[in-house]
């Protein structure tokens, strides 16, 4: 049996209890295949999630068309994000290491 990662989606719950992203502009750091990122993907205005690792985004981009056209994937690291200060109202960065 292959492991689900939160089953219960508590996760998600924790998330959208800690802040409001509905309409927000969200960035997500470390979305690997973005598995989480379509899990909200539907309520902010803006979502962006970055990641390092070229397969995973390669992966989340396969599933782009199960993704609203405001949500994108795109190759960075926390420490060298390629947007102005500010872009965001929401910035996740949850079960990455």
């Amino acid at each position: 049996m292959k492991p689900q990662r939160d089953p219960e989606g508590a996760e998600l719950v924790h998330f959208l209890s800690a802040c409001t992203v509905t309409r927000a502009k969200v960035l997500e750091i470390g979305c690997g295949n973005g598995v989480f990122t379509r899990q909200y993907a539907g309520l902010p205005a803006l979502l962006v999630g970055i990641d390092p690792n070229a397969a995973e985004l390669r992966e989340a981009r396969q599933q782009q068309p199960d993704l609203p056209p405001k949500a994108h994937f795109t190759r960075a690291i926390a420490e060298a994000q390629p947007f102005s200060q500010g872009v965001f109202d929401v910035v996740l960065f949850a079960s990455s290491f």
